[in-house]
């Protein structure tokens, strides 16, 4: 038999960073946002979501509070360093230098049965970024399996996904891999510091859980503006 050579080409759908954030950057949040809770002037941001948040809140984050400094400095950073990934990756070059802002800043406190409904996110730019991190997760969402662990299977595996974040670039179906046709969607375990960045158009959703307990979001989008806007955080 011939063995014959080749390369074989993965073509990316969508690009997604993940990190993770410092601990004192998790309590720092959550300090913030209790404090932020129990003000009686706090301000929903529940009128620019979708989420289905019955028994929890949608509010909005000052991003220019001293205490959101450090995090909002993280995120002008990623935001930055993923747009210039993107044109390294792909090819394409910017056309000129890219200016970054955070547009909107909002937490999710999420209880038993609420859920996100499948949407993406909106910036005044054409090209934007966004992301999300967790900064409190309940207990039995943490013990599910992850997708990829031996304990984990697509088949039996209802309550699995459970209070998980599902990025959604195409459609599924069950006869996906005898078609050899990869995921069209990512699922991601919550877990306590986690952080990821996405394109504000990649479409996404946030599963309903049982039981007791806050799984605690922070959310921002940003814009990425042409140099010479007036806006900050240059790209380099």
């Amino acid at each position: 038999m011939i063995k014959q050579e080749y390369k074989m080409h993965t073509v990316p759908s969508v690009f997604l960073l993940e990190t993770w954030m410092p601990e004192d950057m998790v309590q720092g949040l959550n300090a913030y946002l209790d404090e932020l809770m129990e003000k009686d002037d706090r301000i929903s941001h529940a009128g620019t979501l979708v989420g289905q948040i019955g028994h929890g809140q949608q509010l909005t984050m000052n991003h220019n509070d001293p205490r959101l400094t450090a995090f909002c400095e993280m995120t002008g950073v990623l935001a930055a360093d993923y747009v210039k990934h993107f044109s390294q990756t792909t090819g394409n070059p910017l056309s000129g230098e890219r200016q970054i802002e955070i547009d909107e800043l909002w937490s999710v406190h999420s209880y038993e049965r609420d859920y996100n409904p499948t949407h993406d996110h909106g910036t005044k730019t054409l090209m934007g970024v966004s992301c999300t991190a967790w900064t409190k997760v309940p207990q039995q969402i943490l013990d599910q399996p992850t997708a990829g662990s031996p304990e984990y299977s697509l088949y039996n595996s209802s309550g699995n996904a459970d209070g998980c974040l599902a990025f959604n670039y195409g459609i599924n179906s069950v006869i996906d891999v005898e078609r050899l046709r990869p995921p069209q969607s990512f699922v991601i375990k919550p877990e306590v510091g986690k952080y990821f960045m996405f394109p504000s158009w990649l479409q996404h959703s946030v599963y309903p859980f049982e039981g007791d307990g806050e799984r605690r979001t922070v959310a921002a989008n940003l814009n990425v503006w042409k140099a010479g806007d007036g806006h900050q955080s240059r790209i380099n």
